[in-house]
């Protein structure tokens, strides 16, 4: 009997999950040097193969370039193996004898993990390599315009994953990608984690399944150039940035936020770097290409250079340009420029000063993009300090290129493909995700008191006061009064005492 597409992908995400569960119990059993060496060598065939995975996922899914593509994941190889090769995720993690605490790291178990179309082998490097760095095993749910490439990647660690000696099915892959498998990952009782990186409505089902997940939501990120920063270097990471894999990072600048003062230098630099001013009519012809008719993100337009949405949108343009920018927007669910865009176009805003600049990115973020990322270009670290503070992001980037300071290729942050937004952006975590975001912590936690100790320090009023004395038992040989005593003593003591006052 031959079952449907739909009812053989849910048979099969079943046995994914079943046979990674075994293979998590067996990984568990490594010590934290057996785990650095087979991370060591996923890490190691990712780099080897970072070209020709490149390569295929430009060929694939048509977003990007695949030069910027090897570095993704490079990113997703090499970067994030230097940041945690040295990080103790199994076993004991710290002891504090003062306190009688001590930590051990236990393994989620199963990571379920959702592969985007736009970043397919670099997010399915990374997300490998945090798993088994945390002791788990994990099924990979590839997006079907990116199954291909997505498969060899599994396929390259899966080899390397053998030859390192490791347990069989610790990285498995969905080989018929639905809607319905990767539904039935996310609520299998045996899933002990979904790391969810795809469109919102994907993010919002993990969320959804009854099991824990880390999920990350739309990009929307504003760039703001204040007075005090160097306009053509903050100019030339933004256009970095648009232009590197063609805006497909989710951290990457979606619109540009300057002051009157420095408009007209800004624009001059803008255009100096190949941007493209659009006018009203043009801006309007691609527009109707952002989103789609049930106003979700086109992803015609996503990862495609400027000279071709152009070309899409039946609108001329100089053959050099790499960045389309459109001063006439608003900002709300129905205006596109306001919106995640993923590829080389940009909303642009001239306000009178950074307080204005500062409410105006507010409002574009709370319009998408809450959580995520925002980038700033500014020497005045007082300007810099109240972006921080009041921005509703889990990332301000400074004087940096949005896309590669985001996932820490250019900054300090963790190396990351997966953006937490946190609580402001309805995720579980603003990190950067990494490996200490997929163990639990058991904690060892011995006596250091008593409750009669508590006693004293909670209610010393009522606790540390001496019980009152009993009063003396009276002796058993001692004569007993009648009433007839105490009515003639009590009478002697009132004649007395009328006596000496007279």
């Amino acid at each position: 009997m031959e079952f449907d597409k739909d009812l053989r992908s849910i048979q099969e995400a079943r046995d994914l999950i079943r046979k990674a569960k075994a293979a998590q119990k067996a990984l568990a059993a490594y010590d934290q040097a057996r785990i650095d060496s087979l991370v060591k060598a996923l890490a190691d065939a990712g780099i080897r193969n970072a070209e020709k995975l490149a390569k295929m996922a430009q060929e694939e899914t048509g977003f990007g370039k695949w030069q910027d593509k090897v570095l993704k994941n490079i990113l997703g190889s090499r970067i994030v193996y230097e940041h945690i090769k040295d990080m103790k995720t199994v076993g004991v993690l710290r002891e504090d004898k003062a306190n009688g605490i001590t930590e051990i790291a236990v393994p989620v178990g199963v990571v379920v993990a959702l592969i985007p179309s736009t970043n397919p082998t670099s997010t399915t490097l990374y997300k490998t390599l945090i798993s088994i760095k945390s002791g788990n095993s994990i099924v990979i749910s590839p997006h079907p315009s990116a199954k291909n490439c997505i498969l060899e990647t599994v396929r390259i660690l899966q080899e390397a994953a053998r030859e390192a000696g490791a347990p069989n099915d610790i990285i498995q892959v969905v080989t018929t990608p639905t809607v319905d498998a990767t539904d039935s990952l996310m609520k299998n009782p045996d899933t002990g984690i979904i790391l969810a990186t795809g469109g919102e409505a994907m993010v919002h089902a993990a969320y959804s399944s009854g099991n824990p997940a880390l999920g990350v939501g739309p990009g929307n990120g504003p760039a703001f150039i204040e007075r005090s920063a160097d306009i053509d270097l903050a100019v030339k990471r933004i256009v970095d940035s648009q232009t590197f894999d063609n805006g497909t990072i989710c951290a990457s600048e979606q619109s540009i936020i300057t002051e009157d003062c420095i408009k007209d230098k800004v624009i001059a630099s803008l255009k100096a770097h190949h941007c493209y001013f659009m006018s009203e009519e043009e801006s309007s012809k691609v527009s109707r290409f952002i989103m789609r008719a049930n106003n979700t993100m086109n992803p015609q337009i996503v990862g495609r250079t400027a000279l071709t949405i152009a070309d899409m949108a039946g609108i001329q343009v100089p053959q050099d340009t790499l960045v389309l920018i459109t001063e006439h927007t608003g900002i709300g669910k129905n205006y596109p420029y306001s919106r995640e865009k993923l590829c080389p176009i940009l909303a642009f805003f001239s306000v009178g000063n950074w307080e204005e600049a500062c409410e105006l990115s507010i409002r574009l973020l709370e319009n998408e993009g809450t959580g995520h990322t925002m980038t700033i270009h500014s020497t005045d670290e007082r300007v810099i300090m109240e972006f921080g503070r009041k921005k509703p992001v889990s990332r301000l980037l400074v004087n940096t290129p949005g896309a590669l300071g985001g996932v820490g290729a250019t900054t300090g942050l963790v190396p990351a493909l997966t953006l937490g937004c946190g609580a402001v952006g309805g995720s579980a975590t603003s990190d950067n995700v990494g490996p200490e975001n997929l163990y639990n912590i058991r904690r060892v936690a011995r006596g250091l008191t008593e409750i009669e100790d508590i006693r004293k320090l909670a209610s010393p009023g009522i606790f540390n006061e001496s019980p009152a004395p009993r009063p003396a038992a009276v002796p058993e040989s001692c004569p007993q009064v009648s009433k007839s005593d105490i009515e003639r003593i009590t009478s002697e003591v009132v004649k007395r005492v009328l006596a000496q006052m007279q």
